[in-house]
């Protein structure tokens, strides 16, 4: 299909200049994150793309080493961390450095591998943790034509998801937006959205 080659092309060449571009950027924040707090600069956060495989993303790290552990040892933040659709707004295992990462989505610079590899596009749908596509599914079954349509396409570093409001967006409309998304997939419709990402970006809306 030419949709995907030419987007596919575009993918590596768009990777190869923001690696090129950012790699001072990722050099700082690199030192910061060590400065900052105990452990690696970059992880790896298991993720559903195309198909429903699940890959590993890499990220700059902007939680404490133990994230997950804090996390459930918490009863109670694990709770609200599942209810308010796997996010928190003031989560206490986010270090100083992390803070400024996810506002300015600085964390999601490694991503760039991710796409080179072809496990991920420059635009797309977010990717979903596996264990929260599973606990969310469960809540809302209604939406799984929906995801399943979603699940067509690779997703991406941004989107209509990231350009929208981020997690001010409920589940169900998030599934919406990544459905619509794909059906109605183009080069257009991308270059649109990577255009209002900066934007976005700078708003910092609906990011925690």
């Amino acid at each position: 299909m030419l949709y995907e080659r030419v987007k596919r092309a575009v993918d590596i060449f768009g990777a190869l200049v923001c690696v090129v571009l950012f790699f001072p950027i990722f050099l700082v924040v690199a030192l910061a994150i060590k400065i900052d707090s105990h452990g690696p600069v970059v992880f790896v956060q298991r993720r559903v793309g195309r198909g429903g495989r699940v890959f590993g993303m890499y990220k700059l790290r902007s939680m404490v080493d133990n994230a997950e552990e804090f996390l459930n040892r918490d009863l109670r933040l694990l709770e609200q961390y599942k209810k308010r659709g796997y996010k928190l707004e003031n989560d206490p295992r986010v270090t100083r450095v992390g803070r400024v990462l996810r506002k300015t989505s600085i964390d999601e610079i490694p991503q760039f591998l991710n796409v080179l590899k072809g496990e991920m596009s420059l635009v797309g749908p977010r990717a979903f943790k596996p264990d929260e596509l599973e606990e969310q599914m469960r809540k809302f079954p209604e939406m799984k034509k929906e995801l399943e349509v979603a699940l067509t396409v690779k997703p991406g570093i941004t989107g209509l998801w990231q350009i929208s409001g981020r997690s001010e967006i409920g589940f169900a409309e998030r599934v919406r937006l990544d459905a619509e998304y794909a059906r109605k997939k183009s080069l257009l419709r991308d270059i649109l959205i990577l255009l209002k990402t900066p934007w976005a970006v700078v708003r910092c809306r609906g990011a925690y």
